[in-house]
């Protein structure tokens, strides 16, 4: 399989300057090469107009909400017109709050944490871990993994209809899977949840990247994202929509910020009077540079336009789906066929390969930098596999050897910053690499598969 730069409709538009982009890595076989990151599920590298806003802000940097002085004011401001700037972003309703967290799983954690008492959860088996497991305090209901978009709506139906329609009742379903890149009808999953007095969060943390996300349009009740998967900077995340369950619980952290007024009592306790607004569940000192990036991306997005990104990327998963097809040892893995709309998220095994070797020959002789591993849903991984839910594998630390069969998968993944380059180089890999097999030898050290510098596998 040949795949010349013809392949890629390059004219749809530019990718978005990212950092990076020209880190060069060694090659186990000798020499350097441009390091191509197609992990962007996992973080996408953050946008240069991210980093640049980031540092033109460093020598302002304050305290938030606490101090008299200029750069506490200045400060104060570039957070609370961030939290103004999210808002816009996601759509949010008038009386809707934006709360800062640090990733999308806090986000879940803390709306877990204000479930009302005796609430009744239902979430699908096919969700990442973060949106799978919050739900400890709460009667979960585990929906098996539909097939198609139209049976995940009748199976949340049917789960719904069974329910005490009196008590109050939580949908939680991902935007876009983190493994299979597949959409869901977020939509229609709110339509239904709520026909039957249920409210809905929506974990965009693989879908706000890619494509826009309206609150009041989807007709959701939360929506959860991570700054890190948005071209920002690791650490910081929201969780926007209603107010009434997280005005009404108890602080996510108890703390500073968080109380508007406290006093000892006469037996020598302490009253509280805690905020009701966002500050209730944002105790501490927040992190402003993380809060103003993840602002910074949503305006980057924004005036990129979705519409010309949304259009370059489909680009990108119709060859990337194109030139896997041509290698016949390759299976894509999905729920809802190939003809399910997606984001810029695939994941693969190929015939005859464990997993990791695969990845980490990737990595070592093209520099290419992939995950392989269960992708932290595992139980939906191991349902495209077809495997036991008991038999062995775990995210990142697969038990076979090199050259042995795997209970895990290959994911590649790209958006707006993705050079056409490494598509191109990405598809070229994996047919060398099944074709010819790997240049060098590898062995498993620590639960991952590195190259043994001792010895080249054929000749170079």
């Amino acid at each position: 399989m040949s795949v010349s730069t013809a392949a890629l409709d390059s004219s749809v538009c530019a990718p978005l300057p990212v950092l990076g982009h020209d880190v060069t890595v060694p090659l186990v076989t000798g020499g350097e090469v441009t390091y191509a990151a197609l992990d962007y599920a996992a973080s996408a590298p953050a946008l240069q107009r991210v980093w640049d806003d980031v540092a033109a802000y460093a020598p302002y940097y304050g305290s938030v909400h606490r101090g008299a002085g200029y750069l506490s004011q200045l400060s104060t401001d570039l957070f609370e017109n961030s939290r103004r700037t999210v808002a816009e972003f996601l759509g949010c309703r008038a009386d809707d709050q934006v709360v800062f967290t640090r990733s999308t799983t806090d986000s879940l954690n803390l709306l877990a944490a204000a479930l009302p008492a005796d609430c009744q959860v239902f979430v699908y088996e096919t969700e990442h871990h973060a949106s799978l497991l919050p739900w400890r305090d709460a009667r979960v209901t585990y929906l098996n993994a539909p097939r198609t978009p139209g049976q995940a709506v009748e199976t949340l139906e049917r789960a719904l209809a069974d329910r005490d329609p009196y008590g109050p009742a939580l949908v939680c379903v991902t935007g876009a899977s983190n493994v299979t890149g597949e959409l869901w009808p977020v939509k229609e999953l709110a339509a239904a949840a709520h026909a039957h007095g249920a409210r809905i969060v929506l974990d965009a943390a693989q879908l706000a990247p890619h494509h826009p996300v309206d609150i009041a349009g989807l007709d959701v009740d939360w929506v959860a994202f991570s700054g890190h998967k948005l071209y920002a900077p690791f650490g910081s995340g929201v969780l926007a929509g209603r107010a009434d369950w997280l005005r009404e619980a108890e602080p996510y952290l108890a703390g500073g910020g968080a109380s508007r007024k406290v006093a000892r009592r006469a037996d020598g306790g302490v009253d509280v009077d805690w905020h009701t607004t966002a500050a209730r569940h944002e105790a501490g000192s927040p992190n402003v540079i993380g809060v103003y990036s993840i602002a910074s991306a949503c305006k980057a997005l924004t005036e990129a336009g979705f519409d010309t990104l949304v259009a370059r990327e489909q680009e990108l998963v119709r060859r990337v789906r194109e030139g896997l097809a041509e290698v016949p040892e390759v299976q894509v893995l999905s729920l809802f066929g190939d003809d399910a709309p997606r984001v810029g998220v695939i994941s693969f095994v190929v015939r005859g390969w464990n997993s990791s070797h695969f990845a980490a020959a990737l990595s070592a002789e093209y520099g290419i930098g992939v995950r392989d591993g269960l992708f932290c849903a595992h139980p939906l991984v191991r349902t495209l596999l077809g495997s036991d839910p008991q038999d062995p594998g775990e995210c990142g630390a697969p038990e076979a050897e090199p050259g042995e069969r795997s209970l895990n998968a290959i994911r590649v993944s790209f958006g707006a910053g993705t050079p056409d380059e490494h598509i191109e180089r990405f598809l070229r890999a994996v047919s060398e690499l099944v074709r010819e097999g790997a240049q060098w030898k590898y062995r498993t050290e620590d639960g991952r598969c590195v190259p043994d510098r001792g010895e080249a596998a054929r000749t170079v």
